[in-house]
């Protein structure tokens, strides 16, 4: 299944804890994110929805944000997590873990039902 093929709700629903993922890997950007989002399979995401999700995550003091000047361009805000956003990411993870186990214990039950009616 393509990234285009995903459900908006779905992805509304999983934008946080993978942002808060990579941004285990260290500081980045707002386009650096979209690309890493793109290249997890997860699709073009706009800015007009991961800025307010990294705005909700500041206000939350998961995220810190640092201006950094840009290399020949204009300057770049970088987000960087938190202490208190690493436990919330780690939670988070683990928390998501578990629903995608649940759900799929419901779901492949429709694939074995599909599989044995044809």
């Amino acid at each position: 299944m393509s990234a285009e093929q995903w459900p908006s709700e779905w992805l509304r629903g999983v934008l946080g804890v993978c942002v808060l993922r990579i941004l285990l890997d260290g500081p980045s950007y707002g386009y650096a994110l979209t690309q890493r989002l793109a290249e997890a399979g997860l699709g073009a995401v706009k800015g007009g929805t991961l800025y307010p999700l990294l705005g909700r995550l500041e206000e939350a003091g998961h995220v810190e944000v640092e201006w950094r000047p840009g290399e020949g361009g204009p300057g770049r805000k970088y987000f960087a997590l938190t202490a208190q956003g690493r436990r919330e990411a780690a939670e988070l993870a683990a928390r998501w873990a578990a629903f995608t186990t649940t759900t799929r214990e419901l779901t492949d039950g429709a694939l074995a039902q599909q599989a044995g009616s044809s």
